[in-house]
């Protein structure tokens, strides 16, 4: 888990290019933070003279609600997670929490930093069960702890402050179903349609990817169909079955595309991978391939084997492995 006191030094844009989806948590909970320590040590102050008075903690809550930006509740525990206020809403006052015990939570099983402010990890909520997190900042009187000021979030009402994540570019292996796995040597390929016609079919897709506007390819050997994702409506799929990948008439419904110039994959590279792709479903009866995909703008190959092992590589390190590496 993080524990963020403080935002770091910004990163350069080299770096920012090559961030993982940790780096973006780590940015986006350095912001809100940041954003919200102040605010919350300055109620927490104003919440110590009236504390053990649920009516005036109530009052002040109301009062300084709107100083906790995006905040959905404020409230009051003992340091036992036991709530001593009612939950204060940005419009009401929600009394059936006074009481209730909420140090099972997961905000309570973290450990408050020195410094008195929590940014607890996200978790879901039992309102609305819907990513949320938690902020507590202790309240004191005169060096001494009474307890803690919390402050509910609903992740829907955060501000994004950070850049979506790059997918990372490097070989990743993910092991499938252990049934599936231990089985595979009782298991044989059984040919189907597509592989009766495999040369021909990814000829066509060849043609689509390379001069059509087919951006991503999903191609799956076993149940003889291709889902394919275009330049002009990428928000949507369709597929083409086998009937559809045995005929060439196919390509006059995709009208022809300029080559992306910011793909990650050369056009005379796809019909390199295509037949990496045939002979990986071709050569051994046991282990054979069932399902590969290729994503011009990623660069990457994913290709998933009937032991149901797949990988995802870089399309270069793909091409530079012969069938050896794999059987």
């Amino acid at each position: 888990m993080h524990r963020i006191e403080s935002v770091g030094s910004p990163m350069n844009d080299e770096s920012a290019m090559t961030r993982s989806w940790k780096d973006c948590i780590y940015q986006q909970r350095s912001e809100l933070a940041r954003m919200l320590r102040e605010p919350l040590g300055q109620l927490a102050e104003r919440c110590a003279p009236a504390w053990g008075n649920c009516e005036a903690l109530d009052a002040v809550l109301s009062e300084h609600f709107s100083s906790i930006p995006h905040c959905s509740f404020l409230y009051c525990l003992e340091s036992d997670g036991i709530q001593i206020s009612n939950n204060i809403g940005p419009q009401e006052i929600v009394p059936e929490h006074l009481g209730r015990d909420r140090s099972q939570r997961p905000y309570m099983q973290e450990a408050v930093p020195a410094w008195g402010f929590l940014l607890s990890n996200a978790y879901i909520s039992l309102r609305e069960h819907r990513p949320s997190l938690t902020a507590l900042q202790v309240v004191s009187r005169d060096s001494r702890t009474l307890g803690y000021l919390g402050a509910d979030f609903d992740l829907r009402n955060l501000p994004v402050t950070s850049e979506l994540y790059e997918e990372p570019g490097d070989w990743r292996q993910v092991k499938g179903d252990p049934a599936i796995r231990g089985t595979v040597f009782q298991q044989s390929r059984e040919e189907s349609p597509m592989d009766r016609n495999l040369e021909q079919a990814l000829s066509i897709l060849e043609e689509l990817m390379t001069e059509r506007g087919v951006f991503q390819c999903q191609i799956h050997f076993s149940s003889s169909l291709a889902t394919i994702w275009t330049l002009d409506d990428p928000l949507r799929y369709r597929i083409l079955d086998h009937e559809t990948l045995s005929d060439p008439d196919i390509c006059l419904i995709y009208p022809p595309r300029t080559y992306p110039p910011d793909a990650a994959i050369a056009p005379a590279e796809i019909g390199r991978i295509l037949n990496t792709l045939q002979a990986l479903r071709l050569t051994d009866q046991t282990f054979y391939l069932r399902m590969a995909s290729i994503n011009i703008f990623n660069g990457m190959v994913s290709v998933t084997f009937s032991c149901d092992g797949s990988h995802y590589m870089p399309h270069g390190e793909f091409l530079a492995k012969d069938t050896s590496f794999w059987f």
